[in-house]
């Protein structure tokens, strides 16, 4: 099949590297709760599959997250012989899900894959009621565009499960501005859950978009007793402009920390896709601080310099510090 009939999509770097740190991910996480003894079903999601396979900018094949996802718990499965694993994935064009049919491994006794043709937001939302104390899930939410159902990821925020969701920030900051139709309007208004005319003035600012998806996501746990954990990373195309954020979602401190790790090694140890064009290195005067020299700091792209100068300042002048306050 070719990319002309428009079942095998074209993957960019940023998306590869997307598919890179979700297989990264699952591949920790699948393990650490495996071992646990009080999780006996794995249940991984991706509601807005797509065809499962891709062609790079070397016109080189690439899968992606079902795949890789799936070939890779194929194998845990039969190292956890009594646990179950299932995996359920959906898209709305029935030549996709039928390509990713043929993509998937054979099931076994204890690993299942479910296929199915709809919207990802119903297969969420009919997942998210069946849930058990028993059953640990990660759902992937990834929309092509800034469109968010909140409805059907709610379920899994309030439950021991963990989302991973892209937030598609180039496309409000590219498209409020100039809003017209009442579909996009609601689009946007579901998806930040506020009148446009509020969000219209957010402009650029790409903080604001984040910082009002974060606070949507804190406001629907309803135990708001406990710790959540949310952790962004944020991907940009080869222009150096931010395309989205891949927000994670946890209950769970080591879900959340294993996350980060994840993240770092896949960008190679920075904390995302920007090409700083090792502007990092570059010696700079401190005429703010204490003088001397410094180097540059990229709030988008953080360096292991950058933990390096934030420890030395946070812990300046204290000796014996714990290692746990670290």
């Amino acid at each position: 099949m070719s990319s002309s009939d428009g079942i095998i999509g074209h993957a960019n770097p940023h998306t590869v590297k997307k598919f890179e740190l979700i297989e990264k991910y699952v591949e920790a996480w699948a393990h650490k709760l495996l071992q646990n003894q009080y999780c006996s079903i794995l249940v991984f999601i991706d509601c807005m599959s797509n065809s499962g396979e891709y062609f790079d900018n070397d016109g080189k094949q690439v899968f992606g997250t079902p795949v890789r996802v799936a070939n890779y718990l194929k194998k845990v499965a039969g190292q956890y012989p009594h646990k179950q694993i299932d995996l359920f994935f959906s898209d709305l064009c029935a030549a996709k899900t039928d390509h990713l049919k043929n993509l998937m491994p054979h099931d076994s006794r204890n690993f299942n894959v479910h296929i199915t043709t709809e919207d990802g937001n119903e297969l969420a939302k009919r997942l998210g009621q069946t849930m058990s104390n028993n059953t640990h899930c990660l759902l992937v939410y990834d929309p092509y565009e800034a469109a968010i159902d909140w409805t059907a990821i709610m379920p899994f925020i309030n439950n021991w499960s963990e989302v991973i969701l892209n937030h598609m920030v180039s496309d409000s900051i590219r498209a409020l501005k100039i809003v017209k139709k009442d579909e996009a309007r609601s689009k946007y208004e579901h998806t930040y859950l506020m009148n446009l005319e509020k969000l219209i003035p957010y402009g650029s600012d790409k903080k604001a978009y984040e910082k009002r998806i974060e606070d949507i996501i804190k406001a629907l746990r309803r135990n708001n007793g406990c710790q959540y954990y949310i952790a962004a990373f944020p991907f940009f195309n080869e222009k150096n402009a931010i395309v989205y954020n891949l927000i994670h979602c946890t209950s769970n401190i080591e879900g959340f920390k294993l996350y980060k790790r994840s993240a770092w090694q896949t960008f190679g140890g920075k904390s995302s896709t920007k090409n700083t064009h090792g502007l990092e290195n570059q010696l700079m005067l401190d005429f703010d601080g204490k003088g001397g020299a410094k180097t540059h700091a990229d709030d988008s792209c953080f360096y292991i310099k950058d933990i390096a100068e934030y420890l030395q300042k946070s812990f300046n002048g204290e000796t014996n510090v714990p290692l746990n306050d670290v």
